[in-house]
């Protein structure tokens, strides 16, 4: 990797400042760029760590029935953390990733990662962090789908893919959204629909237009 380069990399991780010039040259670290495209199955035994630079990659699991539910995305600053705890338990990627546009990564041989976890002490304190982070979301997700109304849910997620600003629809399918949530798309096509009853929103091919967002947000505030 180049001084640019690798100037690039310390910018989205600041858990790398601390690493000296010349040992970068020695790391066998590179850059690399993927399109949007399954990227890693469950069950894979990693020979990299990933961190990412740019672009999103979502991280899911298939149910035995073939649902989908996405855990969490790793977007740029941040790494998987399932597959730090396979890396560094020596097991078996336990989920899937994809990226979901233009994905630029660095790679880290698995070796020379465990060694500077060890030896840097901010890289050990970023991923140990991003373990608890993620973990409270996790947890937050299985509070919402034990505990949650569906109707409740989909708004949510409604108003979170959105912005409030913005009178642009949300170019999204059913499909994508059930996986988000881990349910049916009949599931959703169904509250979607009672939504567009009430006025709320009104459905499109590929595309959902949020008319009346104050009344979603009332929605999820009761």
């Amino acid at each position: 990797m180049n001084p640019e380069q690798i100037a690039r990399v310390v910018q989205a991780f600041p858990c790398f400042v601390g690493v000296p010039i010349e040992q970068w040259g020695v790391s066998g670290a590179q850059l690399i760029s993927i399109p949007p495209q399954p990227v890693i199955e469950e069950g894979h035994i990693f020979e990299h760590a990933s961190f990412v630079l740019r672009g999103c990659v979502r991280i899911y699991k298939i149910s035995p029935n073939g649902k989908e539910l996405t855990l969490y995305r790793v977007k740029k600053g941040e790494v998987c953390v399932i597959m730090m705890a396979s890396i560094l338990g020596e097991t078996g990627y336990e989920a899937i990733a994809e990226t979901e546009e233009e994905t630029e990564l660095v790679v880290f041989p698995v070796k020379l990662f465990r060694q500077w976890m060890q030896e840097y002490k901010e890289l050990n304190q970023f991923i140990y962090r991003l373990f608890i982070k993620r973990m409270v979301s996790v947890t937050d997700l299985v509070e919402d789908m034990t505990f949650q109304p569906m109707d409740l849910r989909v708004a949510e997620l409604l108003l979170r893919k959105t912005s409030e600003h913005a009178n642009a629809p949300l170019y999204v399918t059913h499909e994508s959204l059930s996986r988000e949530l881990g349910t049916a798309r009949e599931v959703v096509s169904r509250v979607l629909k009672g939504f567009e009853r009430s006025g709320w929103i009104r459905l499109s091919r590929g595309k959902i237009y949020l008319d009346q967002r104050g009344q979603l947000e009332r929605l999820i505030s009761r």
